[in-house]
């Protein structure tokens, strides 16, 4: 078991003690609707060309995929938002192993719907030394076929927990992308991917850096 897998199986355990069993519930029902969508055969593929982008960063600035190939690999990783305790750990494993990435002549880009003041907290707590953009309304994750409607039946559960969508990426939609990680060579053609719906399930950074 890898060591990013190894700490989500110490927070599943933290919150299975510290959650409701209703809110467990809800999460797990959530999941298993998700897994009826279909969205990995839908979304986009390997061997596809990824649309050029153009989004604000942490600071507002906005970045260009344009700019981003003409030095290298680009590395697209799609995460709910800092309210996520996954998403989290994910991206500051991701840190922990920025070197390895760069060495490989390879960017890393973390992108969520939520708005740049919230992306900024997250960017210095968790001091990410890579660009983490905002895709307001999920516009571009819309185009990639990774985009989600939050189902009514457990809205509630977020919002009991604090987590109220509509102030995080300044909508009411209630739309957020599966996580999703994609290698996008200088073409920009995808050579890699890692989509789950199963939001507790992260990618294997081990695999990540030998697809590069």
């Amino acid at each position: 078991m890898n060591t990013l897998a190894m700490q989500i199986k110490q927070l599943n355990h933290e919150l299975s003690l510290q959650l409701p069993q209703d809110i467990l519930n809800a999460f797990g029902s959530s999941i298993e609707d998700l897994k009826t969508k279909n969205i990995e055969e839908n979304s986009i593929q390997i061997g596809e060309q990824i649309p050029e982008f153009s989004m604000p960063n942490a600071y507002g600035k906005k970045i260009d995929s344009e700019e981003i190939l003409k030095n290298g690999k680009m590395i697209l990783v799609f995460y709910r938002g800092s309210w996520c305790p996954y998403c989290n750990l994910e991206l500051k494993f991701l840190q922990d192993n920025i070197f390895r990435i760069k060495e490989r002549n390879a960017a890393l880009v973390a992108i969520s719907p939520q708005s740049p003041d919230h992306s900024l907290t997250m960017a210095e707590k968790n001091n990410l030394e890579f660009e983490v953009l905002t895709d307001y309304n999920n516009d571009f994750a819309k185009k990639l076929g990774i985009v989600f409607q939050l189902q009514d039946f457990v809205l509630p559960y977020y919002q009991n927990l604090g987590i109220d969508l509509s102030l995080f990426n300044h909508n009411k939609e209630n739309t957020l992308p599966v996580p999703a990680v994609f290698v996008v060579d200088k073409n920009s053609t995808i050579v890699y991917k890692f989509l789950e719906v199963n939001y507790m399930d992260r990618i294997d950074v081990e695999e990540l850096i030998q697809s590069l």
